[in-house]
């Protein structure tokens, strides 16, 4: 389980297809205390370190993953936001994010202001009725408020410390981003179906 308050940006050092997508993640992370095994949710998925370096983890992504989010189109040298996995006691500055991304949005616009800047995405349609203003959402692994909705179409503000803590200074009309809905609002919409 994850906050979606990311806390550090790594970039991607190597990527190499065996059978999955192998991805080997720079980080300012002290390394000595990640175990093989630990979860790390690398632009919102999590993923699991099968080898680790001085500055460095691998983690392995199986096709699926790949298929489902924006790993597709991960390339030497992108950026991607980080966060550790949660420990008891640790504080819940987002919301409860499980690394388990939904499927991908896409950035429709960007306009600034002030020094804030307002995005719109385009959800898929079989997601965008989770999407509630004034509701939570994963975007990259980044908890985020929703602003508004109108169908598949859905606002966020990013203040200039958001874009300066993550990847969201990098992002640009067109982009894929990983989506992962508010797992409270997937059981409500669920017991709704059920009632």
């Amino acid at each position: 389980m994850f906050t979606g308050i990311v806390t550090d940006i790594g970039t991607i050092t190597n990527l190499i297809k065996e059978g999955d997508l192998r991805a080997r993640i720079q980080t300012s992370y002290d390394t000595n205390g990640i175990d093989m095994g630990a979860s790390i949710a690398s632009d919102g998925v999590c993923l699991t370190v099968v080898d680790l370096g001085p500055d460095w983890y691998d983690v392995q992504i199986s096709a699926e993953t790949v298929g489902i989010t924006n790993v597709n189109a991960w390339e030497i040298g992108k950026r991607v936001n980080l966060e550790r996995a949660l420990k008891v006691g640790d504080e819940l500055g987002g919301h409860i994010v499980s690394g388990h991304v939904d499927g991908v949005a896409e950035v429709v616009s960007m306009v600034d202001e002030g020094d804030s800047t307002r995005v719109q995405l385009r959800a898929p349609a079989v997601l965008s009725k989770f999407i509630a203003s004034k509701g939570s959402v994963a975007l990259n692994g980044t908890s985020l408020t929703v602003n508004e909705v109108q169908g598949d179409i859905f606002g966020i503000n990013f203040i200039p410390h958001t874009k300066e803590m993550t990847t969201w200074g990098d992002v640009k009309t067109g982009d894929q981003v990983n989506l992962e809905i508010d797992t409270l609002a997937r059981y409500v919409a669920r017991l709704a179906e059920a009632g």
